[in-house]
């Protein structure tokens, strides 16, 4: 333990955070050893780390399906830890989260992007005498899979991203795609792309990237509602990833645990740089970790830099915030709530995104995330 403090120290001096391995949990379940026989995630022996506090009784939370497989182990390692304590997180989208957590619903909620004054406004309504804030806890790459019989390299860049997303481009042999895959084969096969049908935060991130880096290509404003015309609609990441893998032709958008789970080819963006940008944990971190605070007080939103060119650095990333009351938060369920947000902001928890194909939050932003939590009331 303490040579992997050492590491995760040594990373935050650098700016990044180094994140090895491949997410392998899925719904669906996989031959690995994070779970157990009945498909549930196994608790780690980090569990004896976690503090419980005054924790008590059932503590419901839900929104963002990105962070879903690392909810899912700290869910696992916190109840059994905490003896008598339930916390059930359903995993949805950041707008049902959202909506749950604005009518009282809910102890909190997940959400891949940040509050916006509206929602803030609307918060006030059940956080007594505060408002709803922002708390990065879950960094990662938004993967772009593809299904193309015959292709098991794909280079694309932002231009390409959209026009394929707003139906410009539509086979597979398209020039713009093979200018951008010399000596690759690709066939006519229609394009069919898939993206979410409710609303989320995935998609508002995909539209951020799109907006700053192909702003002639892309000109909708990012929105959790898919603006686009054409494609194909899908309930969460999990229903996405499942077209993309059944379609020849197909291509969708998700977090890289549903294509590292269900054994999807990703694309590799040409941003510029001198060698197109895998979608890794890895190079996710290369882009979080220059990320500016853009919130003020508790509130910790981000600020991403979705145009960079830095080698290695995967522009195409989200962090998923769990939105909480900075004050005025329902009694029964505070200190459940500060009890489990803390584990999964500890070193301990944080590990876990490091360990599962996540980018875990540069250390000097934690650090903050851990003051707001300690300052809820």
């Amino acid at each position: 333990m303490k040579l992997q403090r050492k590491n995760m120290l040594r990373a935050s001096a650098l700016g990044a955070l180094v994140v090895s391995g491949a997410l392998v949990l899925t719904a669906c379940g996989s031959d690995d050893n994070t779970k157990t026989a009945d498909g549930t995630a196994k608790p780690s022996a980090a569990t004896g780390e976690i503090k419980c506090d005054d924790a008590k009784g059932k503590l419901l939370a839900s929104g963002s399906s990105a962070q879903k497989n690392a909810i899912d182990l700290w869910i696992k390692n916190y109840m059994a830890a905490c003896s008598g304590v339930e916390v059930n997180y359903k995993s949805s989208s950041s707008g049902e989260g959202i909506v749950a957590f604005n009518q009282g619903t809910v102890g909190f909620a997940g959400s891949d992007s940040a509050l916006k004054p509206e929602q803030v406004e609307e918060s006030k309504k059940i956080c007594t005498g505060g408002q709803g804030i922002d708390l990065p806890m879950v960094g990662g790459p938004i993967a772009l899979g593809f299904n193309v019989a015959g292709v098991d390299k794909l280079n694309l860049d932002a231009a390409t991203i959209a026009n394929i997303f707003n139906d410009k481009i539509k086979k597979w042999d398209d020039e713009a795609i093979k200018k951008l895959n010399p000596g690759v084969t690709l066939p006519s096969t229609a394009i069919q792309a898939f993206h979410r049908s409710e609303d989320s935060g995935t998609t508002e991130n995909l539209g951020k990237y799109l907006k700053a880096a192909a702003p002639d290509a892309w000109t909708y404003d990012a929105a959790k509602k898919w603006p686009a015309p054409g494609g194909q609609g899908a309930s969460g990441s999990s229903g996405v990833a499942s077209q993309v893998k059944a379609v020849d032709g197909a291509i969708g958008y998700f977090e890289l645990s549903y294509a590292t789970s269900q054994n999807i080819k990703t694309v590799d963006v040409n941003t510029g740089a001198a060698t197109p940008v895998k979608a890794t944990g890895e190079n996710a971190s290369k882009a979080i970790a220059a990320a500016k605070i853009s919130g003020t007080g508790a509130d910790l939103a981000l600020k991403l830099d979705y145009t960079t060119k830095a080698e290695g650095a995967y522009p195409i990333v989200l962090v998923t915030y769990e939105v909480v009351c900075d004050k005025g938060n329902k009694a029964e369920t505070l200190p459940t709530v500060k009890s489990f947000l803390n584990y999964t902001a500890s070193d301990a928890g944080q590990k876990i995104l490091l360990e599962n194909g996540y980018a875990p939050i540069p250390a000097e932003i934690n650090a903050k995330v851990r003051e707001s939590i300690a300052s809820l009331g």
